[in-house]
């Protein structure tokens, strides 16, 4: 069955044309100019158009369902002059639908569809069609829609995620419009919001004894102890695994100043950039510590790996 759909999904992609960039220029156009697009459908091929209209919307693009039973009973006033209008429906020929078109037609706007049938009246009746035949449903009976309705999915997101890059739509922009759950923590939250200040750093000078530095650690409660020379910049760093590592061979260690165990140009990152990133950095470099600087390169603070499971960053 899923094979059916992918293969479904190939003959989507092997038979686009200059329609879906059309499409892209009329819903491009419509958006700059502040106006929306419209999304309708029945059935199943309005569930869709509710997850693409959601899509559009949450990516910068204003979009809106027209319910198809209720539009000519005044839910036509969702609809405006300038608007573009996304008629979905895999005939071609559905009555609810049809029966809109002309209504639609006293407005100033474009039409695109997308239906399984070039020659259908829906079709004919558009600006822009786009084709989302089917050879085979995934169904076995060939009855549920089911390839169809993939397909069209799948044209939905790429209308949707084209119309995005077209626009330059940001990472920043994308966090205005999802600041809720996970993905608005690690869009919004900056590092120095999840970082570990001043206070609660082992801040130390490169001559302490490592014993001395142990004992700041411990009463920090922290993994790590950042060195910092006479003009306050970064030395290196220090954690509790350096010390089991070096204590095998230096049995003494605790009398010796910690500069000698440093590492000198530990992985760092500035105190301004998006939490995100904190996320990426310590997963590429397979760390639990990581040292926050100014601009000035000066330590201001401390990422503890534990305490991202605090801000639900993991």
């Amino acid at each position: 069955m899923i094979a059916l759909e992918l293969g479904e999904v190939q003959r989507l992609l092997a038979r686009l044309d200059d329609s879906f960039e059309r499409a892209i220029e009329l819903m491009l156009a419509c958006v700059e100019r502040g106006g929306k697009i419209v999304v309708c459908g029945v059935g199943k091929s309005g569930n869709i158009g509710e997850k693409i209209a959601a899509t559009l919307t949450s990516t910068g693009s204003p979009a809106v369902v027209l319910n198809s039973l209720n539009a000519l009973h005044g839910d036509l006033g969702v609809v405006s002059d300038g608007d573009v209008i996304l008629a979905l429906s895999y005939s071609g020929e559905t009555d609810e639908l049809a029966n809109v078109l002309p209504a639609l037609a006293r407005f100033d706007v474009k039409i695109v569809s997308l239906t399984g049938n070039p020659s259908s009246f829906i079709a004919l009746n558009s600006q822009v069609h786009l084709n989302v035949n089917v050879e085979q449903e995934a169904c076995p009976l060939n009855l549920a829609p089911t390839s169809s309705t993939t397909v069209m999915l799948v044209l939905g997101d790429a209308l949707a995620m084209v119309l995005l890059e077209a626009r330059g739509f940001s990472r920043d922009d994308f966090a205005r419009f999802h600041p809720g759950g996970r993905i608005g923590r690690t869009l919004l939250l900056k590092v120095h919001q999840i970082m570990r200040g001043l206070g609660q750093m082992a801040l130390v000078p490169p001559e302490m004894p490592v014993r001395q530095v142990l004992h700041e650690m411990n009463l920090r409660r922290a993994g790590a102890a950042v060195a910092v020379d006479s003009e306050g910049k970064l030395a290196g760093v220090f954690t509790h695994g350096d010390f089991a590592r070096h204590f095998e061979l230096h049995p003494a260690i605790g009398d010796v100043a910690v500069e000698q165990f440093l590492t000198r140009n530990p992985v760092t990152v500035r105190s301004d950039k998006l939490a995100v990133e904190v996320l990426n950095i310590l997963e590429k470099h397979r760390i639990d510590d990581l040292v926050v600087l100014d601009e000035n390169d000066h330590p201001v603070g401390v990422v503890d790996s534990q305490d991202l499971a605090r801000f639900r960053l993991v």
